[in-house]
């Protein structure tokens, strides 16, 4: 094993760093990971960019990362399931205690959960990384390790399609094409989702929506008002949708979120705007339209992992950018400007395949 272990870490507000750090020994229940593939998310980069997300601040260097795959290269001495050679993606958030969200199977919601590149909590985009051996999942053959790095947006996209309640027959409409966006698309049509539609502002982001089975897209102007762009939803659709997943957080597509549902449907807010915003409460009131929120995800990799090895779900098109771990900071820079979709950072000097 090599002695180096090259990390991308975030010193502070803009301060982007390769640096090596010490590789973790594993504890009982750990395996330690030579890892793969990771993906660069949004938070990465608001992180970056403005120091903090809501109430988690970096307060202290920490490293990035937290959409990964890779291989067991050594496991503690409680670990059963898994061995040394094994491919696996990472649940990057993992219960510190056996609290009541844990007991009822929404261990997502623990307010002392460990998640990857939340601080002060260390992510994985790095050479070397340790985890809990119970949250990393074994991938079959024809899964690769940057499908293995996907399942972690997947599982937002399966988690909000769960929340909404999509199944067959379902007609969703989709307010944002971003990878959160396109990933709810697939999860919505692979759970039997009869039409979606999607909406963005950037028209290539659309295009991509039309090549991964959108059936009617539909392009945000800044001059469009939520109503007027509530009624192009129905006109499009021939009907209002059962299911909105709002995946921009932005206060107006919100609103439009609301107006656009059919009576006694369902809205589920994956984006994350602004502590507060102004939205149509009476009108969704009165209609009997649920307003359901979406915290990251918990029970979603087995289903991700049977999706992708069925061949149900393709993630692979989402990937349009790839860099070795040395090119981090170009990476991140890449995904700040917005180009693409999935900027995929490759952290093993002797596998930079897919």
């Amino acid at each position: 094993m090599a002695q180096e272990n090259l990390s991308v870490v975030l010193r502070s507000q803009g301060d982007l760093r390769l640096e090596n750090l010490p590789i973790p020994e594993p504890g009982p229940d750990d395996v330690l990971l030579q890892m793969h593939s990771v993906g660069i998310c949004g938070s990465d980069v608001h992180y970056w960019q403005h120091g903090r997300i809501g109430d988690f601040v970096v307060r202290k260097p920490m490293v990035l990362g937290h959409e990964a795959a890779g291989v067991v290269v050594k496991t503690g001495s409680a670990v059963k399931h898994l061995k040394i050679g094994d491919r696996v993606a990472i649940e990057p958030g993992v219960p510190r205690d056996m609290d009541e969200f844990f007991k009822n199977g929404r261990y997502n919601l623990s307010p002392s959960i460990f998640f990857c590149a939340t601080p002060p909590d260390n992510g994985n985009l790095c050479r070397y990384y340790k985890h809990n051996a119970n949250f990393c999942y074994k991938l079959p053959d024809n899964v690769t390790f940057e499908e293995g790095a996907l399942i972690e947006p997947l599982s937002v996209g399966i988690h909000a399609c769960r929340r909404g309640g999509v199944t067959l027959g379902s007609t969703v409409f989709i307010c944002g094409s971003g990878p959160i966006g396109l990933v709810c698309l697939l999860v919505a049509k692979a759970m039997g989702a009869s039409k979606v539609i999607i909406s963005d502002i950037v028209p290539e982001r659309l295009s991509m929506a039309k090549e991964l089975g959108a059936d009617f897209q539909l392009q945000v102007k800044r001059e469009n008002g939520p109503q007027q762009l509530a009624k192009s939803v129905e006109d499009l659709l021939g009907a209002q949708p059962h299911v909105t997943i709002e995946c921009t957080g932005v206060e107006s597509s919100v609103q439009t979120a609301i107006y656009a549902t059919r009576s006694g449907g369902v809205v589920v807010l994956v984006g994350l705007g602004s502590e507060m915003a102004t939205i149509p409460l009476i009108n969704a009131a009165v209609r009997e339209v649920d307003i359901r929120g979406v915290f990251r995800y918990c029970n979603t990799w087995p289903m991700a992992i049977n999706m992708l090895a069925s061949g149900k779900v393709n993630v692979k098109p989402l990937v349009t950018h790839r860099f070795p771990l040395e090119q981090a900071v170009q990476a991140f820079e890449t995904t700040r400007q917005g180009v693409g979709i999935k900027v995929m950072l490759k952290c093993n000097q002797n596998d930079q395949n897919p």
